[in-house]
């Protein structure tokens, strides 16, 4: 027969090794002491700016269903979002077009314990618009490289959403000119409207904008972007046969279009609370649809693409 005090002993370090876990969890969450669940609480994120129109659709949608969460949503730079990520313990997720590199990983493994959950959402594009009264609106590759660098005997002013830090700037960087600078040419606007703006204002301007500011045909604010700008054809380098395609849902879908990137969410929280509710919403199926309405390619549903004769 067990002595009482031992008996006692054996189940409170029992107790001890299950909850202590879990309360050490619960400290890494800035509504630590709240009551919070994948419904409910409260949460900050940081989003790279390219995305504000699809985000605040998500978002919304979102709300509606869960009256009681509330999701605090910060626009920026694709740098300064995972900037916060790294040093502002309220951020518990962002969504950027990149996943984390192994260095951030092994950084997270040595602070935190854990790696933050990420995963694709949707794929998105760099769009590529001009002046409505532009002579020219058809490109390739080659031909926005050179616009980009300076050396190109179109004569466009290349316009982008700001010169460092951002999504697309990187983009442009990494993809279009293979890693060297870009010119002294390239104007740099605050905002991705203020991209629109530059090139409706300008007849000389080539704009680069993610295509969620200007895809959607069933959007009023995009429609009445459209009536201020074009969208460039860029030549599909995947094609059989010399051809010019637009960042529409089907090219985006299949690589035809030559700029496509993908679209992450990073999730430090490693346990069920509301960024993990927001994470799974993105993930499944209202999420998903809500970025087929905007003319992004949802990542995680399939989808049919049909050929049509026009």
């Amino acid at each position: 027969m067990k002595h009482p005090f031992i008996a006692r002993t054996s189940l409170l370090a029992k107790l001890f090794v299950y909850f202590v876990p879990l309360l050490l969890a619960q400290c890494d969450s800035p509504n630590a002491g709240k009551r919070e669940s994948t419904s409910s609480g409260e949460i900050n994120i940081s989003v790279d700016e390219s995305f504000q129109p699809v985000i605040d659709s998500q978002i919304s949608v979102f709300l509606s269903s869960f009256p009681n969460a509330k999701v605090n949503v910060h626009y920026k730079p694709e740098a300064d979002c995972l900037r916060d990520l790294f040093r502002d313990s309220i951020t518990r997720m962002v969504i950027v077009t990149r996943p984390m590199t192994p260095d951030e990983e092994k950084f997270f493994k040595d602070s935190l314990n854990y790696v933050p959950r990420e995963d694709v959402i949707a794929y998105d594009a760099i769009a590529v618009i001009v002046n409505n009264k532009a002579k020219d609106s058809i490109f390739t590759m080659d031909d926005l490289r050179a616009i980009l660098s300076g050396t190109s005997s179109y004569k466009l002013r290349p316009v982008m959403d700001g010169m460092k830090a951002t999504s697309t700037v990187r983009y442009a960087i990494d993809s279009i000119m293979k890693g060297k600078p870009l010119g002294q040419n390239v104007t740099a606007a605050q905002t991705s409207q203020g991209v629109i703006d530059y090139v409706a204002n300008n007849e000389d301007a080539i704009g680069f904008i993610g295509v969620s500011w200007i895809g959607n045909p069933e959007d009023p604010g995009q429609l009445s972007f459209l009536q201020k700008v074009r969208i460039a054809s860029i030549q599909c380098v995947t094609c059989t046969n010399e051809t010019y395609v637009k960042p529409y849902q089907g090219n985006i879908a299949e690589k035809r279009y030559p700029m496509v990137r993908s679209l992450y969410y990073i999730l430090r929280e490693n346990y069920s609370g509301l960024g993990s509710g927001l994470a799974n919403f993105l993930m499944y199926e209202r999420g998903q649809l809500i970025f087929r309405r905007a003319y992004l390619w949802p990542a995680r549903m399939r989808f049919e693409v049909r050929q049509v004769q026009l």
